[in-house]
């Protein structure tokens, strides 16, 4: 029958708009700010930097790769490497950026630059109340307001970090062992160098001796 999917939806609005003064399961809105939704985990808005430990720019995460740079639609992310290395979470020295920007301004919150990334450097998060006086430099931000912790992470993204966290802690696990079995290996050659030394010394002082004999 022709409009009967008119006839129904304006029969489930009229539902819930009756129903909105008898049950709150109705009730679509709510009065922000004073209420507030729960933001969903897969929720999205603008890119941070995560960071490990208790101090943001030692335990930034970001090796300044460039590839969230170059793979961003917008072009709204700028990189610049320092000079300087640090050890990542396995102990291998890796490079940190210098300068770390994005001007969110630009940003249109694809999730390219997250999906890229290949040292779970940076994520989306979930704050959305960014207004600022200055349009254009209130809204470009560096490093240092790009920072966020692990735990912010968790937080946000519980499941999505806690994969992550276990993969790393695996990867810890791993470069220990490489480096026990590294040490091990190294120290049954320095011994193995040290017994050969001793054998040849050994063998020298007795030829020398044996010499010393025959020309008496």
């Amino acid at each position: 029958m022709l409009g009967t999917g008119i006839i129904k939806g304006m029969a489930q609005t009229a539902k819930n708009f009756v129903g909105s003064y008898r049950d709150e399961q109705y009730l679509t809105t709510v009065q922000y700010p004073e209420q507030r939704i729960p933001a969903k985990e897969n929720n999205r808005n603008f890119p941070f930097l995560v960071f490990d430990g208790e101090e943001a720019m030692p335990g930034l995460r970001c090796v300044a790769c460039q590839i969230c740079e170059k793979e961003c639609p917008p072009q709204c992310i700028y990189i610049e490497k320092d000079k300087n290395k640090k050890p990542d979470y396995v102990g291998k020295a890796q490079v940190q950026p210098l300068v770390f920007d994005i001007d969110i301004s630009v940003c249109m919150s694809c999730q390219i630059c997250v999906e890229v990334c290949p040292f779970d450097a940076i994520k989306m998060d979930t704050e959305f109340e960014l207004s600022q006086t200055d349009r254009f430099g209130g809204l470009l931000l560096d490093k240092h307001q790009l920072a966020k912790s692990n735990t912010y992470y968790r937080e946000i993204h519980p499941t999505e970090a806690a994969a992550i966290d276990q993969t790393r802690e695996e990867d810890v696990k791993k470069a220990a062992a490489k480096a026990a079995a590294k040490a091990k290996a190294d120290a049954e050659k320095a011994a193995a160098k040290a017994k050969a030394d001793a054998e040849k010394a050994a063998a020298e002082e007795s030829s020398s001796e044996t010499g010393g004999s025959e020309a008496t």
